[in-house]
């Protein structure tokens, strides 16, 4: 089984830069999208042999996830179940006979940290839900963290700004202890590759990245990961799309 995971931030712009055609040549069983920056009825985009999930935010023009599937699921749960973390529809779970697969935006802390405290209840909140799924997990997504200082171009400055602060990383890492790999880490334990760029200061030419997307499996089926990979060459984002394949 191919999954792919892309932050695509705005929908209707990828559309526009060729995501169809990218769509069609991934070959994917699931594809995972964030930041769909959408409200129902604003995209007619549907691919033959495939059913498609969304959750829309309520703020127009913000968040939002969806995720393509050839396998219909079992069932489909939308959010955490937790009222103050699911008005900027953040996550989606698709439930299989034998796996969930989760697909979540998670909230950015933003310039000067202004909402670290509530990516910080946002956190537990959704390691809370992984741990209760009651089968293995696929996670996946845009988690605004890069775990270690090998997951961004330049650690040292950026210590304190969000996405690399103690809290953040503290938080995956919590996750990762409670039953769960880093599917890329654990193919490719030395490997420097990066799946965001800054539009600012010609990042992504100069390679100047974030490894921020993940796929993140339950220790259970991790014997199950055949390979990983970041698909740097695959633009019309600021982040690149993601790749895990299972057995």
């Amino acid at each position: 089984m191919k999954f792919i995971s892309w932050n695509v931030n705005g929908l209707r712009a990828v559309a526009g830069k060729g995501f169809a055609d990218i769509f069609v040549s991934l070959d994917a069983d699931f594809v995972c999208l964030q930041e769909t920056k959408l409200q129902a009825g604003q995209i007619d985009l549907e691919f033959p042999g495939y059913q498609s999930y969304w959750n829309y935010a309520e703020k127009p023009g913000y968040s939002g996830t969806a995720v393509y599937t050839r396998h219909t699921p079992v069932s489909v749960r939308y959010g955490l179940g937790v009222p103050e973390h699911d008005q900027e529809g953040r996550v989606i779970t698709l439930e299989y006979e034998d796996f969930f697969l989760v697909c979540a935006y998670v909230p950015n802390s933003q310039d000067g940290l202004r909402r670290l405290e509530y990516r910080m209840q946002w956190e537990d909140a959704m390691r809370s839900y992984l741990c209760s799924l009651p089968k293995p997990v696929v996670f996946c997504g845009d988690l605004n963290v890069a775990h270690e200082e090998i997951d961004l171009k330049n650690p040292s400055t950026n210590h304190l700004n969000a996405g690399f602060t103690d809290e953040e990383r503290g938080k995956l890492s919590e996750l990762l202890a409670a039953g769960f790999t880093d599917s890329w880490r654990y193919q490719h334990p030395g490997e420097v590759k990066y799946s965001w760029w800054s539009y600012r200061m010609n990042a992504r030419a100069r390679n100047a990245g974030w490894r921020i997307d993940y796929f993140i499996v339950s220790d259970a089926i991790r014997q199950r990961i055949v390979s990983t990979d970041i698909l740097t060459d695959i633009y019309g984002s600021d982040h690149c799309p993601v790749e895990l394949v299972l057995t």
